[in-house]
């Protein structure tokens, strides 16, 4: 399955192909969750429910 795909039913509130973009985002999620050398749990949530987000707001 290509990335549209993946994106198409992760729009269409498909939870597996959610947690699939989410896990190809994951190492960014968390590279962008270190703040001053410290991984910060709670911004890398609020970084993954941004992202999710976006996925539904995306128009197609």
């Amino acid at each position: 399955m290509n990335f549209k795909e993946l994106l198409i039913q992760a729009k269409s509130g498909d939870k597996d192909a959610e947690e699939s973009i989410l896990a190809l985002y994951k190492p960014l999620l968390i590279k962008e969750s270190i703040l001053d050398g410290t991984f910060d749990e709670d911004l890398y949530q609020e970084l993954c429910i941004t992202l999710l987000n976006c996925i539904r707001k995306f128009i197609i």
